[in-house]
């Protein structure tokens, strides 16, 4: 099993390289990895893609904590972790925000591999219990994040119907956010403009334009100047405070990990709340954990004996090569991706290091208009004209949040909206009504 680990190791280098890109989601990468080594006919063993994928999606979720923090290009499961995280960096404090994420990820991934040999003798009997529940359950967290957009407004608000608006606006603005991103979820997956050939990149374009863009066009438009950025050699988190966050993370990242379309980001929401977390570091610590489960706790279930659990695209695309179940290989697979996650921990303190001075010496507004013009270069490259089309119509949407104050989580309505409908059978008729099926 030691070429397993050492296929784990190549894929963190994989991610090392890949993970710094703004909006470069290591699903795509392994996606093109995958379709090359299929067109060419290149022979690898199912345990061999098994592991270099556990390596790259280890590797990915603790390097790429560092681009959402200094470029604030975040994926789905930082949308609800990058507003701590970009005040940590306006107070120059944005290497010690990928710090705490980092330590909060390195638990995460501790406990996984702790409870590992459990998952066989445990989960298979949870999924039994919980399995009929799922369509009541799915629509339980779609309402919460609709009504946690309860009416706010500001600490001096207008007069007369403006006091009004004020205070309703962040709850039309998030309720619109999540029915047009679910409209377009809906559309893309019946009516997809994209080529069939680049079907395995279908929601990419979607997701850069309801995350990445709006992010680097707010920013652009803000003209935002960083303070120097300090690099400190120790970090203000009690041991207590780091135990408390971590486990909260990691059940937001179980939840995530085990519920289909529950993102890591709607994870750390929930258990957030579930928690009264207030100190921001522990904030940023329990998210670290609840991404580092969503990911790699998500595809460890495809290694999980009598589960048959598939979550994630790197599992799914795994489970195209054949299927690789036992508990010798679950537990090999979890100190594999405790090996990767402590090794590319202590990469990402050096990527944040060379990210302050990149930002030093080049500029954030430049750096922010480069990333912009590589994110629309990626969409281009994988998916054409019509990709880019698409980026165009999720950023209208993706900028409704930014713009009148919403949560930016509620753009998942683009997966949850049409996985709602049809686990509660309303799909179809939502679809005929829409003009979307004949």
């Amino acid at each position: 099993m030691s070429t397993a680990l050492g296929w784990a190791l190549v894929g963190g280098v994989a991610a090392m390289l890949t993970a710094p890109v703004p909006a470069l989601h290591i699903y795509n990468v392994a996606a093109l990895f995958l379709l090359w080594v299929t067109e060419r006919g290149i022979p690898m063993e199912t345990e061999a893609l098994a592991f270099l994928f556990l390596g790259m999606v280890t590797g990915y979720t603790m390097l790429s904590v560092v681009p959402g923090v200094f470029f604030a290009v975040p994926d789905e499961s930082m949308a609800f972790t990058i507003l701590p995280a970009q005040r940590y960096l306006l107070e120059g404090r944005g290497y010690e925000a990928v710090t705490l994420m980092g330590m909060g990820g390195l638990g995460g991934l501790g406990l996984v591999a702790f409870l590992a040999p459990l998952a066989a003798h445990v989960l298979p009997a949870v999924r039994t219990i919980l399995q009929p529940h799922l369509p009541w359950l799915l629509w339980a967290v779609v309402t919460y994040l609709l009504l946690s957009e309860w009416p706010k407004g500001s600490e001096r608000p207008p007069a007369g119907w403006r006091r009004w608006w004020d205070g309703w606006r962040s709850l039309f603005a998030g309720l619109g956010t999540f029915l047009l991103a679910g409209l377009l979820g809906l559309i893309l997956r019946v009516r997809s403009p994209l080529p069939p050939t680049v079907a395995y990149q279908g929601l990419m374009p979607a997701f850069v334009g309801l995350f990445a863009v709006p992010w680097l066009l707010t920013n652009l438009s803000a003209q935002v100047s960083l303070p120097p950025q300090r690099i400190g050699e120790t970090v203000d988190a009690p041991p207590f405070l780091v135990l408390q966050a971590t486990l909260a993370g990691v059940a937001g990242g179980s939840f995530a990990a085990f519920f289909p379309s529950v993102t890591g980001g709607i994870g750390g929401f929930l258990a957030g709340h579930a928690t009264g977390q207030r100190d921001a570091r522990a904030f940023l610590i329990a998210q670290g954990a609840t991404r580092v489960v969503y990911y790699v706790g998500g595809y460890l279930l495809f290694f999980v004996p009598g589960l048959q659990l598939t979550r994630g695209g790197m599992a799914w695309m795994l489970s195209t090569q054949g299927m690789l179940y036992g508990p010798q290989n679950l537990v090999w697979a979890a100190a594999s991706a405790l090996c990767v996650g402590a090794l590319t921990f202590l990469l990402s303190l050096g990527l944040a290091r060379l990210a302050t001075r990149l930002i030093a010496a080049v500029g954030y507004q430049r750096i922010n208009a480069l990333s912009l013009a590589v994110v629309l270069a990626l969409v281009y490259a994988l998916t054409g004209w019509q990709g880019l089309a698409v980026c165009a119509v999720a950023t209208g949407i993706g900028l409704l949040p930014a713009l009148w104050g919403a949560r930016r989580l509620n753009a998942l309505g683009l997966l949850l909206l049409g996985l709602a409908l049809g686990l509660a059978g309303l799909e179809a008729p939502v679809l005929r009504m829409l003009g979307l099926l004949g």
